[in-house]
């Protein structure tokens, strides 16, 4: 065949030749006249050849080498509009002598035509080419371009190594579809054994044996011309991400957990999807082949999680908080826990508001706030009202430390997405060392929380017999805290005097008893996601989804709490102005302000006598000066994080 296409093809040849042997005949004689420009080659002379259904030509193998080119498909194709020898540039002369392998350069020739169209400055009427310009400049950096280990002399592959260049078409063609099918055996012609998994998998029957277009080829998850090493962080990072081209649904729950927001973070350590559903040899999840098959499941998790117990069968990496039917635990925790956040927001910040609004009224109407007269009580000017002891001061201040530091460990990992979050974990290093701090951070907030339980157990226990658990001393909520509650809204909207408070306000209790409520979510939360096969020995394992949504959703309510209902309260009231409010740094607090907030134990306080017990000089100037810095640090860092976590919740909502 091969040799009868040569006779053919010779035939043409010889007859184009004959036509320039007539001309020169049929010209005057004269042999001074100046030799002509060779005619320029073009494609029809080429094809008069290789058109030629089974031309070819002996290779160095001894097997025919094909060289036909199929006329129709070419003229159709991307480079159907150009002549051979614009890319052959090695083709000077028809007939050409055998010559092997032509000098092809796919990338030259592309960056030379955009440079003319550059010059030219008609960039824009070549959009296209400058797009495969840039794919030329991905292509240079890729694993591809490199020398091959086995032949130095050579890259690892070039562009006709996945391209056909006779047979290049634009998308949305049904030949590009085709070759679209036809990359997995491109690919295989090197990745030999890769092929050969790919052709087992739900992927590659799919592609190899039903055609269907929609189903993933290698490029779709190796990407096409950046290709990297697949053992490098940003290649797995890459093609985890590239899943989410087709599984859409299933990377945003993956994003959702851990393993997924330390991925998001740029750090490739945790699970990814191919290290739980395989790569090549992908199966359905029901294929009691798969590695995520109900059977096989724990040897799968058993690969990073050596201990994994039992329960870690029953995770539910791609549980979501909008299906019902299939995740109803999920469903009902994320449920209560919006409106757990819109009803605790909804009434403080109306609180918070009102407050404002009254207090502006109030100066706006140049109405004075009531003081104590202190030379009736025969007492010094200096003297200050003691509230809180060293050992309350020290421990508030851990306290607040470590929950600053939960909150912008914790938060990076939660808005691992934004850019300040990967600034933050690269401060630390890598996200497993920003958990160390986070747990370290834990550590000291619950044993504060917990040295203060066992104080109080300690204290209640002597003072068994006398102590009132519902008395103004004590922490309990009561009746009388609910009147305040609504005289307070009284006066905010005008409608009566403001309350008079005794040693606790109803807003100070809240404080307090909502400490109790993190320390039970956000610490038992914590400690099961902490300490996984543990937990997974007694619970099943989608109580890691549900802990995995309470951590995240209680320490977001603790946060924005903190830093505007809290600072508001203590800090950043009317008439707490300029702030801080130093009580808790200094432990004392001047007697006209001590008797304007805390009116009914201040009286109750003096009319049984015991109020000088309590009286202390002013703080000095240096502890009033460091308390000041203190506590505007403290504040400036709780307002910056509150920021940052505005920036993470708005980007979580419009990305």
């Amino acid at each position: 065949m091969w040799l009868l296409a040569g006779i053919i093809g010779l035939s043409s040849l010889l007859a184009y030749t004959g036509e320039q042997a007539r001309a020169a005949v049929a010209a005057p004689a004269a042999a001074a006249a100046p030799v002509p420009a060779p005619e320029p080659i073009i494609s029809a002379v080429c094809l008069g050849c290789h058109g030629n259904e089974g031309f070819s030509a002996p290779g160095a193998n001894g097997q025919p080498r094909q060289l036909h080119v199929n006329k129709d498909k070419f003229e159709h194709s991307v480079h159907g509009k150009r002549e051979c020898v614009e890319c052959h540039k090695d083709i000077t002369e028809i007939p050409h002598q055998n010559i092997g392998k032509h000098q092809v350069s796919c990338v030259q020739c592309h960056e030379s035509l955009w440079d003319k169209a550059q010059k030219e400055n008609k960039t824009k009427e070549n959009a296209k080419l400058g797009v495969v310009v840039q794919m030329i400049e991905r292509y240079m950096h890729s694993i591809h371009a490199r020398p091959s280990m086995a032949d130095q002399s050579r890259t690892n592959a070039t562009c006709y190594n996945c391209h056909d260049a006779h047979y290049v078409y634009p998308k949305g063609t049904a030949e590009r579809a085709e070759w679209r099918l036809n990359i997995p055996n491109a690919c295989g012609q090197c990745h030999v054994k890769e092929r050969a998994d790919y052709a087992t998998s739900v992927h590659g029957k799919e592609v190899l044996e039903k055609h269907n277009p929609k189903a993933a080829i290698c490029s779709d998850c190796h990407t096409t011309h950046d290709i990297e090493d697949p053992s490098m962080d940003k290649t797995r990072l890459v093609i985890t991400k590239n899943c989410g081209n087709c599984h859409a649904e299933n990377l945003k729950s993956y994003l959702g957990t851990y393993h997924g927001q330390v991925n998001t973070l740029g750090f490739a350590y945790t699970a990814k999807c191919f290290d739980c559903h395989g790569n090549h040899k992908i199966q359905r999840v029901n294929d009691p082949t798969s590695t995520v098959f109900n059977g096989n499941r724990l040897e799968t998790c058993r690969k990073c999680h050596t201990a994994a117990t039992a329960g870690f069968v029953t995770f539910q990496p791609h549980a979501n908080t909008h299906d019902f039917a299939r995740y109803p635990a999920l469903w009902i925790t994320s449920k209560f826990m919006i409106a757990l956040l819109i009803g605790v927001f909804a009434f403080f910040w109306a609180h918070s508001a009102l407050w404002f609004y009254r207090e502006y009224q109030d100066r706006k109407a140049r109405i004075e706030r009531p003081h104590v007269l202190t030379d009736k009580l025969s007492l010094a000017p200096v003297k200050h009202f003691q509230r809180f002891k060293p050992l309350w001061r020290v421990a508030h201040l851990c306290f607040a430390l470590s929950v600053m530091t939960l909150v912008l460990t914790g938060m990076a990992v939660f808005y691992g997405d934004t850019e300040w979050a990967k600034d933050i974990m690269g401060l630390f290093g890598t996200p497993h060392a920003a958990g160390i701090v986070h747990r370290v951070a834990a550590t000291v907030m619950l044993s504060i929380f917990f040295t203060q339980l066992v104080y109080f157990a300690v204290t209640l226990w002597k003072k068994r017999k006398t102590w009132d658990w519902f008395g103004p001393n004590s922490l309990v909520p009561r009746l009388q805290d609910g009147y305040d509650a609504v005289a307070m809204f009284k006066w905010f909207f005008g409608k009566g005097p403001r309350p008079v408070f005794d040693r606790w306000t109803y807003w100070e209790k809240f404080d307090y008893w909502a400490v109790f409520w993190g320390m039970g979510i956000i610490g038992g939360s914590g400690f099961m996601l902490a300490f996984p096969n543990a937990t997974a020995s007694i619970l099943p394992g989608w109580v890691f989804n549900v802990a995995t949504l309470i951590h995240g959703e209680e320490a977001f309510l603790a946060a924005v709490f903190l830093f505007t209902v809290h600072f508001f309260n203590n800090h950043l009231r009317p008439d707490k102005l300029p702030p801080p409010d130093i009580v808790m740094f200094t432990g004392a607090v001047p007697i006209e302000e001590f008797e304007r907030e805390h009116g009914l134990e201040y009286q109750r306080l003096k009319d049984s006598g015991e109020l000088d017990k309590y009286l202390v000089d002013a703080p000095s100037r240096q502890m009033t000066l460091g308390s000041r810095i203190l506590g505007l640090t403290l504040i400036a860092f709780g307002l910056t994080l509150l920021v940052l976590v505005v920036i993470g919740l708005v980007g979580s909502l419009t990305g």
